[in-house]
């Protein structure tokens, strides 16, 4: 039997500054996995589990876990962004908008702010992405700038 390996993602020269990107899966979010995901994570916020509390703080009901937000929305882009292996070299400038509650679907969006090539790491670049997660009312939840080494093609 022959294994067969089919390369996946982009590489750094795939990443024209102010190209943009529509990721196209989007992801339903349900209150049983915001409660699972905050007990996990031990985020013991009782706004995130308890209905009168997230009343009394002026939410309609219980909103959904702005972490899993962030984090299903980075995993909506990797596809497009990362899926070709490389350090990630974290986050800046995350920004939370609209609520996000329970049937809620948010979709993301990225867009090419800067690459350069590294003199450390011969054959790799840094990109750096902003990426947007919206919901179906087109309103921004969540926002943010990252950065991740990518290979060349030439390397």
């Amino acid at each position: 039997m022959t294994t067969v390996v089919r390369t996946r993602g982009l590489s750094f020269e795939d990443f024209e500054v102010g190209r943009e990107f529509v990721h196209h899966w989007g992801r339903t979010f349900t209150l049983a996995e915001s409660i699972a995901y905050s007990t996990r994570m031990m985020h013991h916020n009782p706004m995130y589990f308890d209905e009168p509390y997230a009343r009394r703080l002026g939410y309609r009901t219980i909103p959904i876990n702005q972490f899993l937000v962030y984090s299903t929305v980075l995993g909506l882009s990797v596809e497009d962004l990362s899926e070709a292996g490389g350090p990630f070299l974290g986050i800046e400038d995350l920004v939370y908008g609209a609520v996000t509650y329970a049937g809620d679907t948010v979709r993301a969006r990225s867009e090419v702010l800067t690459t350069k090539v590294t003199r450390s790491r011969p054959g790799w670049g840094v990109v750096e992405w902003r990426t947007t997660g919206y919901n179906q009312r087109d309103e921004v939840v969540v926002e943010y700038r990252r950065a991740n080494l990518s290979k060349m093609r030439a390397a």
